[in-house]
């Protein structure tokens, strides 16, 4: 389908209007889709990709600050998303032996069990959902990095 369709736009004023709409829309387009994923595990999008950066460093505690700098939104509220998370009983908080007014996260064994499954199960959903080829894939990153190095 056409953005001019999903929207239900007939004109853009320019190539340069129409990709950055398309872009926009695409965005939300793929946090729906990855809603529906986290859904059934009772998790946001940025919930998610706390869970991942502890992952990724897991046994080793991260700072919150370390954590937001790891994200896709920096308008992130953190400390709130460690909050629920805390609440969920996926992550503890620690006092950081290095600085006594700042806390540290880990993973708790329930929270890498729910990162470890729900990562497989991204996985195959971003392998299979695209319906470009490898190629295609490389060439759209690169349009992408090339975009925001502007």
């Amino acid at each position: 389908m056409s953005i001019e369709k999903d929207i239900n736009q007939k004109k853009f004023r320019n190539p340069y209007h129409k990709v950055t709409i398309n872009m926009m829309y695409t965005n939300s387009w793929l946090i729906n889709k990855y809603a529906k994923i986290l859904r059934p595990y009772n998790l946001t999008d940025q919930q998610f990709k706390v869970l991942k950066i502890l992952r990724e460093n897991h046994p080793q505690a991260c700072s919150v600050n370390y954590i937001i700098e790891g994200m896709v939104d920096k308008m992130s509220n953190v400390s709130r998303l460690v909050d629920k998370l805390v609440a969920k009983k996926l992550v503890t908080k620690v006092k950081s032996t290095f600085d006594l007014r700042s806390v540290n996260v880990v993973l708790t064994e329930k929270g890498k069990f729910i990162i470890e499954e729900l990562l497989i199960v991204v996985d195959d959903y971003e392998n299979s959902f695209f319906g470009l080829e490898v190629s295609e894939i490389f060439l759209l990153n690169k349009f992408f990095e090339k975009l925001k190095s502007n």
